[in-house]
C-alpha cells in the first residue's frame, strides 16, 4: 500500500555520539579544499559498496538488479535521482523493500539540504527495523546527490565533522559532491545543520 510518509521534526534525531563541543574541535575546510580532500585517495568505484555498517552507496544499475539486491539483503532504497518517469516504488513490488524517492537534481544550484532530515531519518531506519536492515543509497552514478545523502546522515546521526565524513565514506568508495552540495554540507558543518530550518517537502516512501 503507497503512503506519505510525515518526517517528525523532533525525536528522532538525537545523534548516536559525540557532542556539538567536540565537532567544534575540528577545523571546517573552504569547498575548494574539500574538493582536494575528494581528488585524494580512492577513486574508483563499484555499483555499489558499503561505506558504513549496512549502508550501501551505489549507482542506477544495482538498484535495477532485483536479484543483486536480493544477494545484498538489501531491505531499504533511498533513490536520490527519483523520477516519476522511471522505476519507483513500483519496480520493488513483492520483494519488501521500503523505498524513498527523493527527486534532487545533481546541479550547484538546487538545495539538496531540506532533504538532510528526511534522508538521514530513513537511513536510520533500517538497522531499526531489523538487526540485519540493510539501505541502499543511490542516484545515477553513485557519487554526488546520494554521496551528499549519505555525507548527511554520518553528520547528523553520528555527529561526525564534514571532514570525517567524506574520509569514511572515501575508505570505501570515491565520491565527488557537485560544489553546490558541498557548500551545503559545510553549511550543515558549521552551524550544526541548521539546514532543518529550512520547509521540507514531502517526499515518496513505499513499502512493497
Amino acid at each position: 500500500m503507497a503512503f506519505l510518509s510525515r518526517f517528525s521534526r523532533n525525536g528522532t534525531r538525537s545523534p548516536s555520539r559525540g557532542t556539538r563541543e567536540e565537532r567544534n574541535n575540528h577545523p571546517i575546510l573552504s569547498v575548494f579544499e574539500l574538493e582536494r580532500l575528494l581528488y585524494t585517495g580512492k577513486t574508483a568505484c563499484n555499483h555499489a559498496d558499503e561505506v558504513w555498517p549496512g549502508l550501501y552507496l551505489g549507482d542506477q544499475d544495482i538498484a535495477a538488479n532485483r536479484r543483486e539486491l536480493a544477494h545484498l539483503r538489501i531491505t531499504h532504497i533511498l533513490n536520490a535521482s527519483h523520477s516519476k518517469w522511471r522505476g519507483g516504488a513500483e519496480y520493488y513490488e513483492g520483494t519488501g523493500i521500503r523505498y524513498l524517492g527523493i527527486e534532487a537534481h545533481d546541479s550547484p544550484s538546487f538545495d539538496m539540504s531540506p532533504y538532510f532530515y528526511p534522508a538521514a531519518d530513513f537511513i536510520h531506519q533500517a538497522p531499526c527495523v531489523s538487526p540485519s536492515g540493510r539501505i541502499l543509497v543511490h542516484c545515477a552514478v553513485g557519487v554526488s546527490r546520494s554521496a551528499t545523502l549519505v555525507l548527511a546522515y554520518l553528520m547528523i546521526r553520528h555527529h561526525m565533522p564534514l571532514v570525517e565524513a567524506i574520509k569514511t565514506v572515501k575508505d570505501h568508495r570515491g565520491i565527488i559532491p557537485n560544489r553546490g552540495f558541498l557548500r551545503q554540507g559545510v553549511v550543515c558543518d558549521e552551524e550544526h545543520c541548521v539546514c532543518d530550518a529550512h520547509p521540507i517537502p514531502l517526499p515518496t516512501e513505499r513499502q512493497r
